[in-house]
């Protein structure tokens, strides 16, 4: 379909819950997405005077074709758009597309139950708990229940195994009661699971009140061994309370989000907090979408993220107001079957608990992206800013820097693979402009003189750009695809424009069209320092030649002093300085002594 049928297609839909599915000329799924009216957000993406990002504007040129889905509610919306990302995964929803999940803690059946982690609850009878947060975590919290509780880690199988051997080494440490022997009765071990089930949902006041009063009634029966049995058991569970190693996924009072975008990765953290006190947290690192907002990433994150897991906590306290604030909440309540609060607070303990969250998403941002991964996708970026099929490698940048006619200079600065390659710098004394300063003369003089050595075989001028980054707007990227014409090639070509701080601001091509890279921090310090590094190494010239001819001036007018006796002076003396404070006698062992007479008598009148 064209563009106009696309859109004329999207007008006719209904003002409607849905979700819509975005293909290519393929035929392949390329986009899913949420509407409250599909109506009027399908129809958006095809008008003309859309205001798209760049990842959006990419993605509508590449659709051929779309369907829809209608639902009753914006609740099936949010269910049916996290399914079809999971079957399709889509190239432009780049939001937790993989297959990881949450593990589930599951307790088998029978006499004996244990304790195993899963991916998915099966429907075997078994009991599920979940979904927690890591893995790793939740191996550490069925640990440290069962070391409270004494209760077997080994892998024996009971009541098999009841009897056959001795106790192992976890008996003899007080790691566990021994369930292997045959005087501890399967009833005692299924009290004990039930306990172990009630610490997992972070309930330890229902498991140590009735040992307490165990405790109390064995006290007065004067059976002190068991009084102390149940007060080191009651001990053991009241510092896991305190350790806070119970992950508690399921049954946590609050989420608190933390949320940081860094210049090649995304990240977020979560933090959960459990009556009062910090009982887990959960980070992720994933990669940054060109030009999405911090709302519309986070609206996402949230609708995977609850919606893949067992229950959802009382409050949700998040740094930012995400799209579809009000539906995400009345979606996630009415999942969780009561009222789910989500806040965004601004000041006090909970802005003081979301700042925390947030520095937590910043480090595991920085800590997982090496430079090198930043580089690479800064390119990247500005590769797809610029319209281009790949990275520029190498890209040269060029100014021009003069005062007044006199000692016009050029500079090629050049950069490759993200890093300044000081050694392909060149630099150009301008020869055909005379008169006035004419910055676009010039730089059709030294684009042409770069490019026709580069067609002679000039190995120092060899290596072609992947793009032309040229100080100035659109004019000076004019004057530099007229060159390109005249020389034979075809090399995209970009002005750097300036604010009126004198900060590059944006691109622009000789057809005026001006490309805003504000949007990604790190593509606009890149061409930042590019645009700084070539004005840097123009005036540093300028100044070079303007001194030297100033210097070269000073001697040009004495009497016997050519340009090979003033390129001895100076290589003797080192500078027009040196040589004026020079003495006739060490002046005569350079040049002749009439010469050294008259050097000595200019720098010395009026004196």
């Amino acid at each position: 379909m064209t563009k106009d049928e696309l859109r004329e297609k999207a007008n006719e839909l209904p003002l409607a819950p849905g979700v819509y599915l975005m293909m290519d000329k393929s035929g392949t799924v390329i986009y899913v997405g949420k509407a409250k009216k599909l109506k009027n957000r399908v129809s958006q993406y095809f008008r003309e005077d859309a205001s798209h990002t760049l990842k959006t504007r990419l993605m509508v040129e590449q659709v051929r074709e779309f369907d829809t889905i209608v639902v009753t509610s914006e609740f099936e919306a949010l269910v049916l758009e996290n399914s079809l990302i999971k079957r399709h995964q889509p190239r432009y929803n780049i939001l937790l597309k993989d297959d990881k999940g949450y593990p589930f803690v599951r307790l088998s059946g029978g006499e004996y139950p244990r304790f195993s982690l899963v991916n998915k609850v099966g429907n075997d009878g078994a009991r599920y708990f979940g979904p927690f947060g890591g893995r790793h975590d939740t191996y550490a919290a069925l640990d440290a229940v069962a070391q409270a509780l004494k209760l077997p880690t080994c892998r024996k199988e009971f009541p098999r195994d009841i009897g056959r051997e001795r106790p192992c080494l976890n008996y003899h440490m007080g790691r566990c009661d021994g369930f292997c022997r045959p005087c501890m009765t399967g009833e005692e071990y299924r009290r004990r699971m039930e306990q172990a089930v009630l610490l997992l949902e972070g309930k330890l006041r229902q498991v140590t009140k009735p040992l307490e009063e165990e405790m109390e009634r064995e006290a007065e029966l004067l059976h002190f061994e068991r009084c102390a049995v149940l007060r080191d058991t009651i001990a053991a569970i009241e510092v896991l309370g305190n350790r806070q190693k119970v992950i508690a996924g399921i049954c946590a009072d609050t989420h608190i989000w933390g949320l940081h975008r860094g210049d090649v990765k995304w990240a977020y953290a979560v933090l959960y907090i459990k009556d009062g006190a910090l009982t887990g947290k959960e980070a992720r690192v994933f990669d940054v979408p060109v030009e999405d907002s911090a709302e519309e990433v986070l609206g996402n994150i949230l609708n995977r993220y609850y919606l893949d897991r067992g229950a959802l906590p009382k409050e949700i306290l998040l740094p930012l107001v995400p799209e579809d604030m009000e539906e995400l909440a009345a979606a996630f309540s009415e999942k969780a079957g009561r009222k789910v609060y989500v806040r965004t607070p601004l000041r006090g303990e909970k802005a003081e608990l979301l700042a925390m969250a947030e520095r937590n998403a910043r480090e595991e941002a920085e800590r997982a992206v090496s430079e090198t991964e930043r580089t690479v996708k800064t390119l990247e970026l500005l590769g797809k800013y610029m319209g281009l099929e790949e990275a520029p490698k190498r890209l040269e940048s060029y100014d021009i820097s003069n005062m007044g006619a006199d000692d016009i200079v050029a500079s090629m600065v050049v950069s490759e693979n993200g890093r300044f390659a000081k050694g392909e710098y060149r630099k150009f004394k301008i020869k055909t402009v005379q008169g006035a300063p004419d910055d676009y003369a010039s730089m059709h003089e030294v684009l042409l003189r770069r490019f026709r050595r580069a067609r002679e075989g000039d190995e120092k001028f060899a290596r072609l750009p992947d793009a032309l980054l040229i100080d100035g707007g659109e004019t000076h990227a004019a004057v530099a695809e007229d060159v390109l014409r005249e020389v034979g090639l075809s090399i995209p070509v970009f002005g750097m424009v300036k604010d009126e701080h004198h900060h590059t601001r944006a691109l622009i091509t000789a057809e005026g069209r001006e490309i805003s890279i504000r949007g990604n921090e790190a593509v606009f310090s890149f061409v930042g320092r590019i645009q700084e590094e070539t004005h840097r190494f123009a005036v540093t010239f300028h100044h070079q030649v303007h001194g030297r001819r100033s210097i070269a001036s000073k001697l040009d007018d004495i009497e016997g002093i050519g340009r090979q006796r003033k390129a001895a002076l100076l290589k003797r003396f080192g500078s027009v300085k040196a040589i004026a404070a020079a003495e006739l006698a060490e002046l005569e062992t350079v040049v002749p002594k009439k010469a050294a007479e008259a050097v000595y008598r200019k720098f010395r009148e009026g004196k």
